[in-house]
């Protein structure tokens, strides 16, 4: 079925199906897990100074980014935009989670089941925003930004995507342009307007704790079941995403291994981590719409391109300092294309997609694959840079001064720190 199968405009299902309504509460639970678990991943990266308030990003989302769901973030995604109804929907039909149909359209879920389940989406997607700006951003900043983020780029790129928009004939299963492109790009364009860590590159900062990594990166693993499984909304067919995102998954963690291994001789936990999660964000947009053998083949390509991807941030100089984009967005994009190329006729005959391929052949299914993520593109790098350009036209400071980042941010922006026998500080604030 897919996320986006089911405009909030279809006909209704007649009665509410108890397995599909547990598999989408089971689902959305397993897609909160995630934000901790991605909390995990980035913290064992960055420096001990700094762990808290790189995880404290991604916690505050399952706090800032669920209210502003509620409120009006699914309404604009999910109901009836009318005259607007390619590019939003109507904020008020839905504001706080109010007139939800009893049986969501077309489908056999209640109408809060499934905003709950898309609000874990919603959730994470900004926490992974913040991968390219640790070490340095304002949490202040941050706090600001990604809830008007989540209204105006977010809520209408699912709007446009699963909510019967102008993407609706283009293939996302579960996120790969919603969620990784929107938060791969908008990493990278405000990594570029806050600039580099103090002291980058010049000054190595290996990870601080590669367990917490590994620990994070199965937590992710285990969530992203129900992140892709999930978004089947229906117990029949789910074991299809089941199946295509754990093997792409560990076809990611395979590839990006044996190229370590081919380049530096001997394969890195980290490597295997982030190869893991390449292969997760490949076969996002996928999922539901390929068979096994081409999900393999999805998740080891794009780990492969997103190791060339951070090797190139590596030469460039950039400071995407958790690879957001390298991963995110590289790994988004390749996993839109390489849908349109490895899409099955029989999993997506249902799907408007199916019409496409069946009447025009695969190059098309490609070219609209390739159209839905220019329009991503597009959406995330301009709806970025305006929030920020207005946010700085209100006197609101981008990044820490230089006296936190040589401190610690953890301390300067929340009073309290992680290892205070390892690290120290010579003062609460």
């Amino acid at each position: 079925m897919a996320a986006g199968f089911q405009p909030a405009h279809a006909a209704e299902a007649a009665t509410v199906s108890g397995p599909d309504n547990l598999l989408l509460l089971l689902s959305a639970a397993m897609v909160l897990l995630m934000t901790p678990g991605l909390a995990f991943f980035y913290g064992g990266f960055v420096q001990g100074r700094n762990v808290l308030n790189t995880m404290a990003m991604s916690f505050v989302m399952m706090g800032l980014a669920t209210l502003v769901w509620a409120s009006f973030g699914f309404s604009l995604a999910f109901a009836d935009g009318g005259a607007a109804q390619a590019v939003v929907g109507n904020p008020f039909r839905y504001a706080l989670l109010e007139n939800l149909p009893e049986v969501w359209g077309g489908l056999a879920v209640p109408g809060v089941s499934f905003a709950l389940f898309q609000g874990m989406f919603a959730i994470i997607t900004p926490a992974l925003i913040s991968g390219a700006l640790v070490e340095r951003i304002s949490f202040r900043f941050w706090c600001l930004f990604t809830p008007i983020w989540l209204l105006l780029v977010y809520s209408p790129l699912a709007h446009m995507v699963w909510g019967g928009g102008l993407l609706g004939k283009d293939l996302d299963f579960a996120g790969g342009t919603v969620v990784h492109i929107s938060s791969g790009v908008t990493a990278l364009v405000l990594a570029g307007l806050i600039g580099a860590r103090r002291q980058w590159p010049q000054s190595l900062r290996p990870p601080h704790d590669v367990t917490q990594i590994l620990l994070g990166t199965g937590l992710l693993w285990f969530g992203w079941f129900g992140f892709n499984g999930g978004s089947q909304l229906a117990v029949g067919g789910a074991e299809i995403p089941f199946t295509t995102t754990h093997v792409a998954a560990a076809a990611g963690l395979v590839a990006w291994s044996l190229v370590e291994t081919w380049r530096d001789g001997k394969p890195t936990a980290v490597g295997m981590a982030t190869g893991a999660v390449a292969g997760l964000v490949g076969i996002t947009p996928a999922a539901g719409f390929v068979t096994i053998g081409s999900a393999m083949a999805i998740g080891a390509i794009t780990a492969v391109l997103c190791y060339v991807s951070v090797q190139l941030k590596v030469k460039l100089r950039f400071d995407d300092s958790l690879d957001t984009y390298a991963v995110h967005g590289v790994g988004g994009t390749a996993g839109a294309l390489l849908t349109g190329v490895f899409a099955s006729a029989e999993l997506i005959a249902a799907h408007p997609a199916g019409q496409v391929l069946a009447e025009q052949g695969r190059a098309a299914l490609v070219v609209g694959q390739l159209q839905a993520v220019l329009v991503a593109y597009g959406l995330a790098a301009g709806g970025t840079f305006l929030i920020a350009g207005v946010l700085r036209g209100c006197g609101v400071r981008f990044r820490v001064p230089e006296s936190a980042e040589n401190l610690g941010v953890d301390v300067a922006e929340h009073g309290e720190e992680a290892y205070a026998e390892r690290v120290g500080s010579p003062q609460r604030f």
